[in-house]
């Protein structure tokens, strides 16, 4: 096997392992939820539509060309046009997660969220693996609007939350997209529970000296 085959092999294999590992926790819903990898010759191995990321099958993964034609497997999933719209926005990133995270969409559907910032830095964590967390404002499903919206907050931030949709976060590599998009949610769900009360973020500079450059 050749070291591009058997880096695709790995790539599939993780792919599969990490969304069974988002749907087991409850990440993640029904066949919501989508997971892309870019391999070394720039093609991308996707979730295909209408999957459930707790019952991948290796095979069946698709399998896109860097402009985003369909290669091979089963057809990509309809949101594939936000995975290409991050990678093509920050060219040392090798793979994007999207979900419909409860608490993070849950965020994304209160009036008085913050579209510059979503949200607060309650955790030295969440400054580090986040940073920033712009809003992208509400498109339908498929819009091809979205992806411009996406792609101009993508250059400066690896992780933007879709009103009333969810988050999509890229990352050097699935573990470290996986870890960060993990981490969002828990502070969604911090931020949740918190509601209404006075809390002690961290400051300004105390974020800003973690955040990810």
């Amino acid at each position: 096997m050749t070291a591009i085959g058997s880096a695709a092999t790995h790539a599939r294999e993780e792919i599969c392992s990490v969304g069974k590992s988002l749907f087991d926790r409850g990440l993640t819903a029904g066949s919501t939820g989508n997971i892309s990898v870019r391999l070394d010759d720039g093609s991308l191995l996707m979730t295909p539509t209408n999957a459930s990321l707790g019952d991948l099958d290796p095979a069946q993964l698709s399998h896109l060309d860097a402009e985003g034609r369909h290669l091979s497997g089963d057809k990509p999933t309809k949101e594939a046009f936000l995975h290409r719209c991050m990678y093509c926005e920050r060219e040392g990133d090798g793979a994007v997660v999207h979900l419909h995270s409860t608490h993070s969409v849950a965020v994304s559907i209160l009036r008085d969220t913050d579209p510059d910032d979503a949200l607060p830095p309650l955790t030295a964590y969440f400054a580090m693996r986040i940073g920033r967390l712009p809003m992208v404002p509400y498109y339908a499903p498929g819009d091809a609007d979205l992806a411009e919206a996406v792609a101009a907050q993508a250059s400066a931030h690896h992780a933007v939350l879709l009103a009333n949709h969810g988050p999509v976060v890229s990352g050097k590599t699935l573990r470290q997209a996986q870890y960060a998009i993990e981490e969002l949610e828990e502070t969604a769900k911090l931020f949740l529970l918190l509601h209404g009360r006075d809390i002690r973020p961290l400051t300004r500079d105390q974020a800003d000296a973690l955040r990810p450059r």
